[in-house]
């Protein structure tokens, strides 16, 4: 019995020990047995308890009267699935007949302090299957990324969502993207894991940071143009909306509309095109867009309205020219003058980190998802990379991205220099690096985000 005793004491002190130090460790080797065996045992109740529940039907109800037997109890969604996860439990339901998707995620929160989980999020699966994701415990507060992430060209593994999945930067789902987040907020993190993520794909990267190139030009050798002033992001943007007017050129030329082809091969975009001519995709990214539009002089009042213009352009039109737009920055208002809000409507995925006003969260969010402003503000100082990310979809979720340092993005940038396309378009503005030198090693990287 001693022995019996001490091994216990033993196994509680280091359940304890890694629910504080490791929680990752503590839920997958206590936690998802305790919470497994705790949803269980609880479910029927606590879906009555939460008004999740249906009448029996009629004839359940004839029966039982006429075999003078109980009245059935009301019947709760059928759990067709009970999944376990690195970070938590993934519940798939059958809703009953008069049951909707919006009574689960109305009562996310009651199931939460219920079943003694960290967050609960829902989402409909089809009509009448409900998928209902728990975490164990704030996979937020030390992002810890999966070894293996799902990965295709144009897509890449930003960030961390709240309930555990891994928020994807999809450019041929959602071709043009704002980022908004005040200073020390993670932004800059963001954007680094961005450009890690997109340096060994077949891409060019294409950077206007106006702070004189602090932020992009460290990266330089896998960037095929950069711009570093105003006056330098004009004449790029120029250089862009004219590469984008010559591939709009060689798709028309390659369409293929003969009587002889199927309309499925009809080409109407790049990615529609052969391998051997279509043409290397274009990612933009401009950190601090406010740098842009602002102006003191009639000539710079002028470079803000072509720079503008220039925008929108590749905006509108520039996703089947396979160019895409990431546009970053502190401040975003419609006082940043014309041409703003034009711009923001082709911006279709938005990401705020920590803001100081609530102007430019109605800017990223007031016309997609305005229950998401409120989590946009209240985002507090110390937790540096917590993003509230949405689309035009109207859906929102919490992401924090892993932190990554200068250093290690420029290491990275350094490995796939070679894979940096040469455009003729825009040689005039490929950085000037000097000769490639070994990586400098760098500390392994903390998975706390600063």
């Amino acid at each position: 019995m001693t022995a019996f005793t001490v091994a216990l004491v033993l196994v509680v002190a280091a359940a304890g020990l890694l629910r504080w130090r490791r929680p990752a460790w503590y839920w997958l080797a206590f936690g998802v047995t305790l919470a497994a065996l705790r949803v269980l045992v609880r479910y029927r109740s606590v879906m009555d308890a939460c008004g999740l529940t249906v009448p029996p039907a009629r004839w359940r109800l004839v029966l039982a009267r006429a075999a003078s037997r109980p009245i059935p109890e009301p019947r709760p969604p059928r759990i067709r699935r009970l999944r376990p996860t690195r970070t938590g439990l993934v519940l798939r339901l059958k809703l009953r007949p008069g049951q909707d998707a919006f009574d689960i995620a109305a009562a996310s929160d009651r199931l939460r302090h219920s079943f003694s989980m960290f967050g609960v999020t829902s989402r409909e699966v089809r009509s009448g299957v409900v998928e209902v994701r728990m975490t164990g415990y704030d996979v937020l507060k030390r992002v810890q990324m999966p070894a293996e992430t799902e990965t295709r060209p144009m897509r890449v593994p930003v960030a961390l969502r709240e309930d555990g999945a891994v928020h994807y930067r999809d450019y041929r789902a959602i071709p043009h993207a704002l980022t908004l987040g005040a200073t020390e907020s993670g932004k800059s993190v963001y954007q680094r894991n961005l450009v890690a993520g997109l340096a060994p794909m077949d891409v060019a990267l294409v950077g206007i940071d106006c702070k004189q190139g602090v932020e992009l030009f460290p990266l330089g050798r896998r960037f095929s143009a950069l711009a570093d002033s105003p006056d330098a992001a004009a004449e790029l943007l120029d250089a862009l909306v004219a590469r984008m007017a010559d591939v709009y050129r060689l798709i028309r030329t390659q369409q293929r509309i003969t009587v002889d082809v199927p309309d499925a091969e009809i080409a109407a975009d790049i990615w529609d095109l052969p391998d051997d001519l279509r043409p290397t995709p274009v990612v933009v990214l401009v950190d601090e867009v406010a740098e842009l539009a602002l102006y003191a002089t009639k000539e710079e009042e002028r470079r803000r309205d072509r720079i503008i213009t220039a925008l929108v352009r590749l905006a509108q039109l520039g996703r089947a020219a396979g160019i895409y737009l990431e546009i970053c920055g502190q401040r975003f208002g419609s006082e940043l003058g014309k041409g703003i809000t034009m711009l923001r409507a082709q911006l279709t995925g938005r990401t705020a980190h920590r803001l100081n006003d609530e102007t430019s969260a109605n800017m990223a969010f007031g016309d997609i998802a305005p229950d998401a402003v409120l989590a946009a503000i209240q985002i507090p100082a110390e937790l540096r990379g917590l993003a509230i990310a949405g689309d035009a979809s109207g859906g929102w979720h919490r992401i924090r991205a892993p932190h990554t340092s200068l250093r290690q993005a420029v290491n990275l940038c350094n490995r796939y220099a070679d894979r940096t396309p040469d455009l003729p378009e825009l040689a005039p503005f490929r950085p000037t690096t000097g000769t490639a030198t070994e990586p400098v090693p760098s500390a392994k990287a903390s998975p706390a985000t600063v």
